[in-house]
């Protein structure tokens, strides 16, 4: 099988299309799918740089998160897929390959008014905001959730999760133009936040009339820890999901204690086995339905040949993509 080949970290030149071995063939409960399209995350360019390697029992040279596909063979205790079933889900690694193999409850099925990019671009981001949403920060109806970098795939996804629930979403972004496209997601407000962070603690300040945001799901991690703190409401939440403005802060206890905050941090791709079918039968529950019936979409920046796959990174990482990059396997 032909598959995207990490052969060097560092620079996308590191980056090959090349023959591989297949995929193994499936047996007990893992299903065997023929990939069509598979999605491009911060992940796989760190995987690249040599910073984020694959969890054990994962492809450390085949990087990819997400697929979308159809069952081709399935084990003998498979019982829910047959083959030939549109097929979309998450791996710790390998899905940028013309095939791979998953265990069964790591799938759910495709919606029948979804292409294969459209789907490849869904379960990464969506199963993310879902599960930090939903899951981890319990959201109700009528809450307030502050969403960073809601230009992004996790960003777009959160922001109509949100709105479908009946809550409120508020969003930020380094640029006024990623909000401005970001607004018929279900933002209520936004601002860009160019430089000092206590921007948008002083906006949601403003948006709540002081009261703070029930939620904040943070993609953007250290520079925004105490802004953070000043923006959520008595009993709020925060989760981190991504660390693009660093790992590391200082954060004042007396502002936890005194508002009584939960902070939490979550990953999809350092999961268990058990723990990914959690996600993802959630996902298949509540999410599936509203995609099925385009209460949400996915959100595509651009779509990307496999062999474009240099070009595709060198996309994600200029910050300028809105939404999901996709490749394809064709």
């Amino acid at each position: 099988m032909r598959s995207v080949i990490i052969t060097s970290f560092g620079g996308v030149e590191g980056l090959e299309v090349r023959d591989v071995p297949d995929a193994p063939s499936p047996t007990a409960d893992r299903v065997r799918v023929r990939v069509r399209a598979a999605g491009l995350n911060r992940a796989d360019i760190l995987q690249r740089l040599g910073r984020y390697p694959a969890p054990p029992g994962y492809p450390q040279d085949i990087p990819g998160l997400e697929f979308a596909g159809e069952v081709v063979e399935a084990g003998d205790e498979v019982r829910r897929w047959k083959v030939g079933h549109r097929v979309f889900g998450i791996t710790g690694g390998g899905a940028q390959a013309e095939f791979v193999s998953v265990p069964e409850g790591g799938l759910a099925e495709i919606p029948p008014n979804l292409d294969w990019a459209e789907a490849a671009a869904i379960p990464e981001v969506f199963m993310t905001a879902h599960d930090a949403l939903f899951t981890q920060c319990e959201l109700q109806i009528g809450e307030r959730v502050l969403i960073h970098a809601a230009g992004s795939g996790v960003g777009t996804a959160a922001s109509q999760l949100v709105h479908a629930a009946g809550a409120f979403a508020y969003g930020t972004s380094r640029t006024a133009e990623k909000l401005e496209r970001a607004k018929e997601f279900g933002l209520a407000d936004s601002i860009a936040v160019a430089g000092n962070p206590m921007q948008f603690a002083q906006a949601v300040s403003r948006w709540t009339n002081d009261s703070g945001v029930d939620v904040i799901l943070d993609l953007v991690g250290g520079a925004y820890l105490k802004a953070n703190l000043a923006s959520l409401s008595t009993r709020g939440r925060l989760i981190f999901v991504g660390t693009t403005g660093g790992a590391n802060a200082e954060i004042d206890y007396s502002a936890v204690m005194r508002k009584r905050l939960r902070i939490m941090g979550t990953s999809l791709r350092t999961r268990s086995i058990e723990e990914k079918a959690i996600a993802t039968q959630l996902f298949a529950q509540h999410v599936v339905p509203l995609l099925a019936s385009r209460e949400v979409r996915p959100v595509i920046d651009s779509v990307f040949k496999i062999d474009e796959v240099r070009a595709a990174h060198l996309r994600l990482e200029s910050n300028e993509s809105f939404g999901k990059v996709v490749l394809t396997m064709d």
